[in-house]
């Protein structure tokens, strides 16, 4: 009796043991710890914090700075103090900023099966160059467009934007692997970087009358966005082309 008294005593200290480590576990990627995202509707930036936290099923309040364009709010300058942009995820008492610095630490925070950044280091580095890709020269090449004077100016430019969404183009053919995405049949990493671009160039296609993703020169860019905005962890929060019409207009005083 005294042997079985002890063996259930051995077994409800593991069991404690096991409840703390548990515990602590959650302590340490935040699910019990409150998740806050400062954004606004029409930030591309923004739709990436978005897509990231409904992937990996964070619960979280959302903060809409209404009129970012004329003012911003406390507290979004209390969370931003250097750069003073969405998005900011809110995090307890920390803040973090930069939209894929958000989606990285999404990822590891709560970790699950499904995962945004690939497992293999070698591909985690295609996904981050990729990323880096989009926010330097794809985007660069965005916004000489969009802030060309004249039509003459505007088509010069839209050359090398067509060579850096070429270079997209053979990206996505190596890393789909004939899937609908650039992780192959699932979201991952370099489709919430490249997301950002879809109102963007949605917007300067309206203006310039000319298409930048076309079936002859980008058909995989081409499918990759239709389903992109089809995703069930994308269409709830991506504004319709028309919206960003508008907002372009509203912003650049059209």
């Amino acid at each position: 009796m005294l042997k079985n008294k002890k063996s259930e005593n051995s077994l409800s200290r593991e069991t404690l043991q096991i409840k703390k480590r548990k515990k602590s576990t959650m302590a340490q990627n935040g699910s019990n710890t409150t998740v806050k995202l400062i954004g606004t509707w029409a930030s591309p930036f923004a739709l990436r914090a978005q897509v990231a936290l409904h992937l990996k099923s964070v619960e979280h309040e959302y903060i809409e700075e209404t009129d970012v364009l004329k003012a911003k709010s406390d507290l979004l300058i209390k969370s931003n103090p250097i750069h003073k942009k969405v998005p900011v995820l809110i995090h307890g008492d920390i803040s973090i900023c930069e939209s894929l610095n958000i989606v990285q630490y999404v990822d590891e925070s709560w970790p699950s099966d499904l995962s945004i950044l690939p497992s293999l280091p070698s591909d985690r580095a295609f996904a981050r160059f990729w990323a880096h890709f989009v926010d330097g020269k794809l985007f660069e090449s965005i916004d000489a467009v969009a802030g060309a004077k004249d039509d003459a100016a505007r088509m010069a430019l839209a050359g090398n934007l067509m060579e850096n969404l070429a270079a997209l183009e053979e990206a996505f053919q190596k890393s789909s692997k004939g899937g609908d995405f650039f992780g192959g049949e699932n979201i991952g990493f370099v489709d919430i970087a490249v997301g950002a671009i879809a109102g963007p160039i949605s917007v300067i296609e309206a203006f310039s009358g000319v298409k930048f993703l076309r079936p002859d020169t980008t058909p995989g860019l081409l499918h990759w966005a239709e389903k992109f905005r089809a995703h069930e962890a994308v269409k709830p929060y991506m504004p319709t082309v028309a919206e960003f019409i508008e907002f372009a207009k509203k912003k650049f005083n059209v």
